[in-house]
């Protein structure tokens, strides 16, 4: 009988954390100020990589076997479901679509959902470049096949069966999110032991392959458009481990790693750069460049106001051992790791990706940024 009675307890107890999870999601949702709405979307289309994938990555064998975003604690805070979401909780582009009033996008593998109001290409572990060029470069994808250029594949053969004559004048009603992409040739590179110089030699490549993918969906009748850039990977828990060094003159004053927050600039004013020619041969067609970089930074200098934990910054969240809470042998979700005990403290969540409350204040940084850019009715 005492038996009976802690197992009914201990359900009682599982279904009130379910349902406090739960009702925690929807106040956030609830609480969201639609900023975006005055801009009319009736539909968004993200490509991408795992800063916003929604859950292709868990619907494809080979990066599943290779992700651990499709199991918790990944999704902790997001009606404890990991829905292949690489956080806690919600990613920046759930955030946009909140804020545009427009429910969570679904992924584009998940072929039984509502793509009603947008779909979702976005891979964990894609890179612009396809996994063929990658390995001409001798850097490997060991995580997906699914590069930028078959996610424009799935984008056309999405619009191929889902509608005919009007597609063009729904898209004049859609924002399209080309990135953040290209950052993984960069990451797998440096882990992979590639220099610095040898990785800028590749950004123009990058850069022309998402300036490619622009042009794509503006052929297919796109006009407003978010082209995001890189965040300040010095910053990231997973680099600070891996090119940690005892030269304090090595690090900023927020303790990011000077010479890999520069790469990033020199790729963000490459990709700023083309983008402001793609909008001379385009001036009808709003172009935006996403600053991720400096939207990181403000939430870096702002973190303790903001209720973040001063001594958490540079660590992660969920991670074992050394001094920034990583350990790429033993990653968030492996056996044995242990997830803080407030995420909201954290910036980082698994020494790669970020934090639901990071990315909210990221996502209303970049809102503020771009508002007055998109054209809206403000």
């Amino acid at each position: 009988m005492a038996l009976a009675i802690r197992v009914i307890f201990y359900v009682i107890l599982l279904c009130l954390l379910i349902f406090q999870q739960k009702s925690d999601a929807e106040e956030l949702i609830k609480l969201e100020k639609p900023r975006l709405r005055n801009c009319k979307f009736d539909s968004i289309y993200q490509f991408g990589d795992s800063i916003s994938d929604t859950g292709n990555c868990m619907r494809e064998s080979f990066c599943k076997a290779h992700s651990k975003c499709g199991k918790l604690p990944y999704g902790i805070n997001f009606y404890q479901n990991a829905s292949g979401r690489c956080s806690n909780g919600m990613l920046m582009i759930d955030f946009i679509a909140l804020e545009s009033g427009l429910p969570l996008l679904n992924p584009y593998k998940d072929r039984s959902a509502n793509f009603r109001h947008g779909v979702n290409f976005a891979v964990a572990g894609a890179t612009a470049l396809s996994n063929e060029i990658m390995a001409d470069k001798k850097i490997l994808n060991k995580v997906t096949n699914s590069s930028l250029s078959v996610q424009l594949d799935w984008f056309s053969s999405h619009f191929e069966t889902t509608c005919s004559t009007d597609c063009r004048e729904k898209l004049k009603k859609s924002l399209f999110l080309v990135g953040e992409i290209g950052g993984n040739e960069f990451n797998f590179g440096l882990s992979q032991g590639k220099t610095i110089e040898e990785l800028r030699k590749i950004v123009p490549e990058v850069v022309q392959t998402i300036i490619h993918a622009v042009k794509r969906v503006i052929d297919f009748g796109a006009t407003r458009i978010i082209v995001p850039g890189n965040f300040p990977i010095g910053c990231m828990s997973g680099m600070l481990t891996q090119f940690m060094t005892n030269k304090t003159t090595a690090y900023d004053e927020y303790h990011c790693l000077k010479d890999l927050n520069n790469f990033a600039i020199f790729y963000n004013n490459h990709l700023r750069q083309a983008i402001d020619e793609l909008k001379k041969k385009y001036p009808n067609i709003t172009l935006i460049y996403g600053d991720y970089y400096n939207a990181y930074m403000w939430l870096l200098q702002n973190a303790i106001r903001l209720g973040f934990d001063k001594n958490f910054l540079p660590k992660a969240c969920c991670g074992t051992g050394g001094d920034y809470n990583y350990n790429i042998h033993k990653r968030c979700g492996s056996q044995g790791v242990q997830v803080c005990t407030n995420p909201n403290t954290y910036i980082n969540w698994d020494g790669v990706h970020l934090t639901q409350k990071a990315y909210k204040w990221l996502t209303n940084w970049l809102i503020d940024d771009m508002l007055s850019k998109l054209n809206c009715d403000v």
